[in-house]
């Protein structure tokens, strides 16, 4: 009902408003638009675009790697305990120490002694195995005669508390000396 209460006269008043209110704001934003301001972005724009091409640098030159060989993996790692030169002297006499590289390894034998862990001891038909847990929380159960650390580590006897090892290490000097290592259960 109020739509119809509206006269034409009212209706072109209101758009005749709209209008010099539109103008009016296209005029402030022009007016703005022309200041020194606008005209420094404008022409340090067009110096840009008017400069002359530059020469592209060529493609450094490929340096090829050269790959690296290790050597020193079968010798004796820094951080490991100093192998005792009377024990090793008494071994070398006692017969030749090396150690059997052509047999295939087991699992544990890809993980450092001091990441292993025995946490039990389980017996079947006379057969004392011991559960080892390695660093990847994995159990492995084992007996004498398995392998584990990687110094070539057979186990030689496996009891309710711990698990005795003798690994095979390098002397320094070329040689090979046997180094017993206990594998104690975690409480």
């Amino acid at each position: 009902m109020e739509r119809s209460n509206r006269t034409p006269v009212m209706r072109k008043t209101k758009l005749l408003s709209k209008v010099c209110i539109s103008l009016c704001l296209a005029l402030t934003i022009t007016a703005c638009s022309n200041n020194e301001d606008m005209i420094e972005i404008q022409d340090y724009a067009q110096s840009i675009v008017n400069r002359p091409a530059g020469k592209i640098e060529a493609m450094p030159e490929f340096v090829r790697y050269e790959t690296f060989t290790y050597s020193a993996a079968s010798l004796r790692g820094p951080f490991d305990v100093p192998v005792d030169s009377s024990l090793a002297m008494r071994n070398q006499q006692a017969k030749e120490v090396i150690p059997d590289e052509t047999r295939p390894k087991e699992y544990l034998e890809g993980f450092a002694i001091e990441n292993l862990s025995m946490v039990g001891v389980l017996s079947k038909q006379g057969v004392v195995w011991a559960l080892i847990r390695d660093e990847t929380a994995n159990i492995s159960r084992v007996t004498i005669g398995n392998y584990a650390g990687r110094n070539h580590g057979r186990i030689v006897a496996v009891t309710d508390a711990q698990i005795e090892m003798m690994e095979i290490v390098p002397t320094g000097n070329g040689g090979w000396v046997e180094r017993p290592q206990i594998i104690s259960i975690k409480q």
